[in-house]
């Protein structure tokens, strides 16, 4: 009988072989020849930037947030000046070379990302040349009468009043030249606009106790002469196999006509020549010439606000990847004649400034799946960490189903007349792993350019749009008419927040200590061993001393033996320099930290402690040090 499955498993496998096979060739003959030109060849704009210049609504950043800002401001009949550093729009998607697209899918597979990120899907598809995707930006902003498009041109130095309740920026003084507008919108990756504005912002990791530490950057590289073909035949064939039986083939690899990601164990052996590099499992996007785009080499140390590391890290990635595309060569099938054929004019940069808004996203706001009254945006992409440091693999904290992102997250402090938008925009630093796509900013950036008309077509701040419902109903209602995808839900529970220990688990991932991955499987009930204990234990402690120097908290101890509640629960009350006695459960619970309820879920206190109870201890030693 054995013997019969395994034989129907081989013909299933070869069958689907043979079917992979055909879609391959299928998919690699539809694309035709293709220029391949770099994006940054792309003629610049014939406008010149007077002495001084009136706007009603001013754009900083031809990041794809921006552009979507820009045409919805003009669409709306206001006068609009865009601004970009570079020589084409696009930012990330044509200078990043980061050229497919996030999606944010519902539970029945619709697109929440409708309006005019759907225009730019539909124009570009899921996977874009990135000269095409710069000279399609030109042509759609040359389009609109209302919207002028500065290229080459920075943003320069706010101009700040006094008014009510915060500062009133009033205008920009870029050189010689002095534009003023009535309303501005800073698209800029790095929200360099309202940093410079005096908005108050936290950095990288700093808001959950890890200051300095901030996602990897990446240089995406072309390589020529890879054989499509058998990537997509590969990467397909090892998700096949993983389907067949979990312990075969790679579940988190697959091909389309144009993209493809895997080779993930294969990339983890890459020993890299600077060790402040990573090489990950890559995502690959094939340009219409056959050349292909590889998203893959992480870099650390690079500061994203400074020109100079910035500079350096690109110097860095192109040292690397020689040694990589070799690498690849050796072990990547279809990769065997591989040569480099260019890298990108920028690195793509994931972490930097996280603004304070008038609302901040949170990661229980993500992954509990909430609406917000005053939604401007719709998101569902997994709250996906990458590394930041070398010897971190990255994380995945959890995948929502579908939440709203709120007009007042685009609110900055201290600043009126200006909304930021973009993976800078006020979300806590977790939730930007989820957040900061570009398919959500740019559904953003479109609802900050309608925004930016209403506001001056009733004669409101948009603070006091923020605090208006019935100014936001009129927002959401444009939004709605121009296609976007708002409606009111719902949440859809999660089971583990019907969990006794949900709490606690709230309270862990919010501090970066809990992981669910991409089925949110937390494992309240599973057994923690000591390595789980000592973790989390260490880390609370280190989150603890990070905000209250003072408090009075001890080093956890540990070696490598098991340990049963009993023991953590000695550990936790060492650790908070308490006397533990006989029964370590007594003086925790003569504390505070602990309670007869909980305590009831905790035995018997000789076998091993669950997740649901470390997790559940994590929180309450955190709440009761910080406090």
């Amino acid at each position: 009988m054995i013997q019969i499955t395994r034989l129907i498993k081989k013909a299933i496998c070869l069958s689907l072989a043979g079917l992979l096979l055909l879609m391959a060739a299928a998919g690699c003959a539809a694309d035709g020849p293709g220029s391949g030109t770099p994006a940054g060849d792309s003629s610049p704009s014939g406008f010149v930037l007077p002495a001084e210049s009136h706007y009603q609504v001013v754009v900083a950043s031809g990041e794809p947030e921006g552009i979507a800002a820009a045409l919805a401001a003009a669409r709306s009949g206001k006068k609009t000046l865009l601004l970009e550093k570079g020589p084409v729009l696009g930012g990330l998607w044509t200078l990043g070379w980061l050229n497919f697209f996030d999606m944010n899918e519902g539970a029945d597979g619709e697109l929440l990302t409708h309006g005019i990120f759907k225009e730019f899907y539909d124009a570009l598809g899921d996977a874009f040349d990135v000269d095409e995707a710069a000279a399609y930006f030109a042509e759609v902003t040359a389009k609109e009468p209302l919207l002028d498009v500065a290229l080459n041109t920075g943003y320069g130095e706010p101009v700040l009043q006094p008014g009510a309740e915060a500062s009133v920026l009033t205008a920009l003084e870029i050189g010689e030249r002095k534009v003023y507008a009535e309303r501005f919108i800073d698209a800029t990756a790095d929200a360099d606009l309202s940093a410079a504005s005096g908005v108050p912002f936290t950095l990288g990791a700093e808001d959950y106790g890890r200051a300095g530490q901030k996602m990897a950057v990446t240089l995406v590289f072309k390589v020529k002469g890879v054989r499509w073909g058998q990537v997509f035949l590969y990467n397909n064939w090892q998700r096949l196999l993983n389907r067949l039986n979990r312990r075969w083939g790679d579940a988190q690899a697959g091909a389309k006509s144009r993209l493809a990601w895997g080779y993930g164990a294969s990339a983890l052996s890459y020993v890299p020549q600077d060790p402040l590099t990573r090489f990950r499992g890559p995502n690959l996007a094939r340009q219409k010439n056959g050349d292909v785009l590889i998203n893959a080499l992480l870099i650390f140390d690079v500061d994203p606000l400074d020109a100079q590391s910035l500079n350096e890290g690109i110097r860095r990635g192109q040292s690397e990847i020689p040694y990589i595309i070799e690498y690849m060569r050796q072990n990547f099938a279809g990769f065997g004649n591989a040569k480099l054929a260019g890298t990108a004019p920028r690195l793509y940069v994931r972490e930097s400034r996280h603004i304070l808004g008038a609302y901040r996203l949170t990661i229980t706001d993500v992954l509990e799946n909430r609406d917000q009254w005053d939604r401007i945006a719709q998101g569902s992409y997994p709250v996906d960490l990458q590394s930041s440091q070398p010897d971190d693999l990255g994380d995945v904290i959890g995948k929502p189903e579908i939440y709203s992102i709120p007009f007042r997250c685009l609110v900055p402090l201290g600043v009126d007349n200006l909304l930021t938008v973009g993976r800078s925009a006020s979300y806590d630093s977790l939730a930007h792993g989820s957040a900061r796509v570009v398919p959500v900013g740019v559904a953003a950036g479109e609802a900050a350019g309608t925004a930016a008309a209403l506001s001056l077509d009733q004669q409101v701040t948009f603070r006091q749009m923020s605090r208006s419902e019935p100014m936001i109903q009129v927002l959401q209602q444009e939004l709605v008419r121009r296609g976007a995808h708002l409606e009111e839900f719902q949440p859809p529970r999660i089971a583990d927040m019907d969990h006794w220990a949900y709490d606690g688990l709230a309270a862990m991932r919010a501090l970066g200590l809990a992981s669910g991955g991409y089925a949110n499987q937390y494992n309240l009930d599973g057994t923690a061993e000591y390595w789980d204990i000592r973790r989390i234990l260490s880390r609370v402690g280190e989150r603890i001393r990070q905000i209250r120097p003072e408090a009075p908290l001890s080093q956890a101890v540990f070696d490598d033996t098991p340990l049963t509640r009993r023991d953590m629960l000695s550990k936790a009350a060492a650790m908070l320099q308490l006397q533990p006695g006989p029964d370590p459960a007594e003086a925790l619970i003569q504390a505070g930290i602990l309670t007869e309820d909980i305590l009831a879920h905790m035995v018997p206190l000789e076998q091993k402690p669950s997740f649901g109870e470390l997790y559940w201890l994590g929180a309450r030693i955190y709440e009761h040090s910080i406090n």
